[in-house]
């Protein structure tokens, strides 16, 4: 049976997590002000990302204002490092510039000259911190001519990576390398349909930003999106498998889960759920972008797959279901996504089996016969493949 989400209406709402950053700001470090560090962007034809490097999280408002159009963040009791640059052409059909000032004393004024945008939201991320600002536009460059195409593009995200190792096990395996090795076998499996287009996000041991992980897979205009980690837990006789959709959740070991991979306290991710009940019903449109009921069938398919594929191997592997939990990894996604915890790497059992070639191959193939299971069921993927030299890629 597919995990059912329905009952509560703010259990409706998938995404909802950014009106809680939005409405209710983190707190400022009450050791000072909060230093802007840098500040980054992602472009793609309908889609742009700036992130905002701070030191701190700090208060924030924010405003659109028009003749000439653009979005402005004031935030509070922060200053701006001298060494950043703070003019930045953009030039992407979405975005003209990025300009960062010292708008007063206590407040930092963050500009975005605006072309042309439907919406726009914001929320923070902490470990470090940043503000993340997602701006959406309608496409440019194009001669508006389509083609349907039956072609999935699949982006393939290996948790951690570089300084990161993520969870290491007790005989000192670490999930970086483990969920890396799956992957990139992943890839392979899938590559040899040619009507598959896989990309990783990353293919080697390097560091990349949780923002930047979602930011690839819309860049790439991708129709899945699959993030792949190791799970662990302090009780070491916790074993078995479990995948995630993105969605608020008041179950304590979701939450510890997501916690752990957001790098925050389980403190700080319970309070994130409490504001998220009182704020959901304003984002009710946003649950159609995170494309909910598909990514819940898409959890359901590789779930099932994957511990139908281990049982035929390695005997009865604990079936922990299809949970939902705010994983900033998955903070964004345009497209159906999920993050699977393929074992527990703390459980030394399972941490065994990890570090066996064998097993790490036995879960590729099984998420790869979850995707196809979930393609093949569901109508056919249909993207208008637009005519442009503005491609994704």
């Amino acid at each position: 049976m597919f995990l059912n989400l329905r009952t509560g209406s703010n259990r409706f709402f998938v995404f909802v997590v950014l009106a809680v950053v939005v409405c209710f700001p983190l707190p400022v470090n009450a050791g000072g002000q909060a230093k802007v560090k840098g500040i980054r962007h992602f472009s793609s034809p309908d889609y742009t990302r700036i992130v905002v490097d701070l030191s701190s999280p700090p208060e924030f408002s924010k405003n659109r204002l028009s003749n000439p159009d653009r979005i402005y963040f004031d935030l509070k009791n922060s200053s701006i490092a001298k060494e950043i640059k703070t003019h930045l052409p953009v030039g992407d059909g979405i975005v003209k510039t990025i300009r960062a000032s010292q708008f007063n004393d206590d407040t930092v004024r963050l500009v975005f000259d605006i072309e042309e945008i439907t919406d726009y939201k914001s929320f923070i991320i902490e470990d470090p911190v940043r503000l993340v600002i997602d701006l959406y536009g309608k496409g440019k460059g194009t001669d508006n001519r389509v083609l349907a195409v039956t072609k999935k593009r699949i982006v393939i995200d290996a948790g951690h990576g570089g300084h990161d190792p993520g969870a290491v096990g007790p005989n000192k395996l670490y999930e970086k390398d483990v969920v890396l090795d799956i992957a990139v076998k992943l890839k392979r499996i899938l590559s040899a349909d040619p009507v598959n287009e896989i990309y990783l996000t990353r293919e080697n041991d390097v560091f990349i930003p949780l923002e930047e992980r979602t930011a690839i897979a819309n860049r790439k205009n991708a129709d899945l999106f699959v993030s792949i980690h190791a799970n662990a837990s302090p009780r070491k006789q916790a074993k078995g498998v479990e995948t995630y959709l993105l969605n608020w959740t008041d179950d304590e070991e979701a939450n510890r889960v997501a916690a752990r991979e957001n790098k925050i306290s389980l403190k700080k991710m319970k309070e994130m759920n409490r504001q998220m009940d009182t704020v959901g019903a304003i984002l009710s449109g946003l649950m159609r972008e995170n494309k909910r009921d598909e990514s819940i069938k898409l959890a359901n398919y590789i779930q099932r797959s994957i511990i139908s594929g281990l049982d035929d191997n390695y005997g009865d592997v604990p079936d922990l279901g299809v949970k939902q939990a705010l994983f900033y990894v998955l903070f964004g996604a345009k497209m159906p996504s999920i993050l699977v915890e393929v074992s527990f790497i703390s459980n030394p059992e399972e941490e065994k089996l990890l570090s066996q070639d064998e097993y790490r191959m036995n879960i590729a193939k099984a998420i790869a016969e979850g995707l196809h299971t979930y393609t093949a069921s569901a109508p056919a993927i249909q993207k208008m493949a637009v005519f442009s030299n503005n491609r994704a890629d």
